[in-house]
């Protein structure tokens, strides 16, 4: 079909039958904070030729990833990704492929998927896992109306180390619910989430490392949401985490939500990345997205199928256990791959690497003269606080080549006790050089 833009005529008459009185009206759902507010200072036209060295021209003003030292956190890591994955995931058959609806032509994709669940269950702990979801965030929240269905009761108590992202996705899937209660972020706890269980809790939401690099003890929390019918909902932004930390399943999980990008997928400017979730074999029902099964067909060869996808998820949309209607099939092979180029000693030995590496970073920064690490226990990334405000700070190590950290008030704009924290990340990429080269100027600037 050709893209044929509409006429101001043809416009006014699709307004008029939708009842909306202009164009601004289609977007009035989308926050005035989220809307563009300055002109970008683009020609209006130009040849293509001169539109890509203009485009070009800006993107040499990036400073990349792995241009220099870089300890940004926060939910997103940078990982060595190995050439093999990429040089996998862009073969054809995968690169074009989508939902796996005819099992009889997709066999390589549900293989693919049922591995990726394999993979995911066991570095969880979880008896099953699905076959992805968008992003560790809206798997958060696809995780908090399963409870809620598995229960049939409304609270939910968010943690305050939950990262301040997944918090406002919750958020707007629950539309500012009064039986949410989202407890204050702090660098020093994450508020007093078990006294908050009550008979009406559904589950308790806690992240571990959480937003500010801190580890939680999972199995207190279980016991005391268990003795209230409620679950546990366990968040993980760094996955590489789950090769060094018990499992959150044999901790008392009940549903574990993760991010999925340090496997096998750069940062790649914010996304696309991929959610992953398991759970216990009785919720497997209520679970959202796929299930890839085996089987065996007619003859008794092995096969693969989805399984446990009921139609309404397809046809009675307000049956749905979810409106997700596919996955993140592309980051998920690119996950399986790197996962599978790693396997279980090598998975273990990149995690023991990335903690390594953060304890070199911490005695560093701890020497710096005016810092304050906050942490007591981490993986592999912590919070500093400085004697200067972080925004400021920040920016100029940049200058200096060196990208050291997030700003908390980048995540938390509205709370000034968070203007002088940084949240840093070190993983395998982070060199000595590296941190030596932050620690001097970080001691040159705060001088």
């Amino acid at each position: 079909m050709r893209y044929l833009p509409h006429s101001e005529h043809e416009r006014a008459d699709m307004l008029g039958v939708i009842g909306a009185a202009d164009m601004d009206a289609l977007f009035s759902a989308v926050p005035k904070t989220a809307l563009k507010s300055f002109d970008l200072g683009l020609p209006a036209h130009q040849p293509e030729f001169l539109v890509e060295a203009h485009m070009r021209a800006l993107a040499n003003k990036n400073h990349a990833a792995g241009d220099g030292p870089f300890f940004v956190g926060a939910g997103a890591y940078r990982h060595h990704v190995p050439a093999t994955v990429d040089h996998l995931i862009q073969r054809s058959e995968w690169l074009t492929a989508y939902t796996p609806y005819q099992p009889e032509i997709s066999q390589g994709t549900l293989q693919m998927l049922f591995e990726f669940q394999t993979q995911v269950a066991k570095i969880m702990g979880m008896d099953v896992a699905n076959a992805s979801l968008y992003d560790g965030s809206t798997g958060t929240a696809e995780a908090v109306l399963m409870a809620r269905r598995l229960t049939r009761k409304n609270k939910i108590v968010l943690s305050g180390g939950l990262h301040p992202h997944y918090r406002d996705v919750v958020k707007a899937y629950l539309k500012d619910d009064p039986d949410l209660v989202c407890l204050s972020p702090s660098p020093e706890g994450q508020g007093d989430i078990l006294q908050q269980i009550d008979g009406n809790t559904a589950a308790i939401v806690i992240q571990t490392p959480d937003f500010y690099g801190h580890l939680r003890d999972l199995k207190s929390a279980a016991e005391a949401a268990h003795a209230q019918g409620a679950l546990l909902i366990v968040v993980v932004t760094e996955v590489v985490s789950l090769g060094l930390l018990e499992a959150p399943g044999a901790l008392g999980a009940d549903i574990v939500v993760a991010e999925g990008q340090s496997i096998g997928n750069a940062l790649n400017f914010g996304g696309p990345y991929l959610g992953l979730m398991a759970t216990r074999k009785e919720f497997i029902r209520q679970m959202p997205g796929r299930l890839c099964g085996e089987t065996v067909d007619a003859d008794g060869n092995r096969g693969f199928v989805l399984t446990l996808s009921t139609r309404e998820q397809h046809i009675r949309r307000e049956k749905a256990t979810s409106n997700i209607c596919t996955n993140s099939g592309l980051c998920a092979l690119a996950f399986s791959i790197h996962m599978g180029l790693l396997g279980e000693a090598g998975f273990v030995r990149l995690a023991r690497l990335n903690h390594f590496n953060a304890i070199k970073l911490a005695d560093a920064l701890a020497g710096v003269p005016g810092v304050e690490v906050l942490n007591k226990t981490f993986f592999n990334e912590m919070t500093i606080r400085t004697p200067q405000p972080a925004v400021g700070l920040v920016e100029r190590l940049a200058r200096r080549g060196i990208l050291a950290g997030v700003p908390v008030s980048r995540l938390l704009p509205n709370d000034r006790s968070v203007d002088n924290l940084i949240i840093l990340a070190a993983t395998e990429l982070t060199t000595d050089a590296d941190i030596s080269a932050l620690a001097a100027a970080l001691t040159e600037e705060l001088a």
